[in-house]
């Protein structure tokens, strides 16, 4: 990788959230293979012979009326990805209980340390639904749980889990490289208990958890929720983020109307996490 040619892609995006999620989907779909958030939106890369002039073409949030997006592209040599990645990814702490860091930084105090390489995927712990998703995990008994991480990301999710006592983790993403990197993460925190699959919800017929955490977006959720709870083993938790505090009323009447109930939210910054029981 050391001399390959990238086109390096820096995009203003207003608002940052969720625009900067949509656009980092959208590009990865059209061949994008790293990204780099930044205070103003996000830096894009991609390798020189993937690229051509009508890249951005299929990119239907550059064409959204709800975001002002502007950028400027330009060749770049060598990319040194874990010197982007140092740079960029400060290590993070929940409720003084987790840390989530890269392996170059110093090894903390908090009960639960995790170390992953985030490279591309989403789920450092930053993100405010990460951040709640976390701090529900540690609200609760995994102990001996069967669990379900839907859009896994790095896998962080599904790590932390393990570290809480679940018994049996599923981890899935329907993105590769999200896949591949929560392969690499769960074998470097020495997870014993996840198994880590590429696909979709369509994947889950005939599965059964006591725990489904899906940290996705609205439209994905109430598309898929029909399918999550049936998985869903009796007494069983349901934890939901990835959309804004407005969209609770309509997570919440499609979850009753699938027979769950709604217990708990967390709220950070206009983002929400959702609990729910079976």
């Amino acid at each position: 990788m050391s001399n390959t040619i990238y086109i390096g892609y820096d995009f203003q995006v207003v608002p940052s959230q969720p625009g900067v999620e949509i656009l980092i989907a959208e590009l990865g779909f059209a061949g994008f293979e790293s990204f780099v958030e930044t205070e103003t939106g996000v830096t894009a890369y991609i390798q020189k012979p993937e690229w051509h002039e009508h890249i951005l073409d299929s990119i239907q949030i550059l064409h959204s009326g709800e975001f002002e997006i502007t950028y400027e592209f330009q060749e770049i040599e060598q990319v040194n990805w874990n010197e982007e990645w140092e740079r960029n990814f400060t290590p993070i702490q929940v409720d003084n209980q987790v840390t989530v860091r890269a392996p170059f930084h110093v090894k903390p105090e908090t009960q639960y340390d995790i170390v992953i390489e985030p490279k591309m995927s989403f789920g450092t712990g930053h993100h405010e639904t990460t951040h709640m998703m976390i701090q529900h995990i540690l609200k609760n008994d995994f102990e001996n749980k069967s669990v379900l991480d839907m859009g896994c990301g790095t896998g962080v999710l599904a790590i932390l889990a393990e570290m809480k006592g679940a018994a049996k983790i599923d981890a899935i993403d329907i993105d590769n490289w999200c896949y591949l990197n929560s392969l690499e993460n769960v074998e470097r925190n020495n997870c014993k208990h996840i198994s880590v699959f590429e696909g979709d919800a369509n994947i889950l017929d005939g599965k059964h958890y006591d725990v489904i955490i899906a940290n996705i977006n609205r439209n994905i959720l109430l598309n898929d929720l029909s399918v999550y709870v049936p998985c869903l083993n009796t007494s069983g938790m349901l934890f939901l983020s990835g959309f804004y505090k407005d969209d609770i009323p309509i997570i919440v009447d499609t979850c009753n109307n699938l027979g769950l109930t709604h217990v708990e939210t967390i709220e950070k910054n206009h983002w929400v996490a959702l609990k729910f029981i079976n």
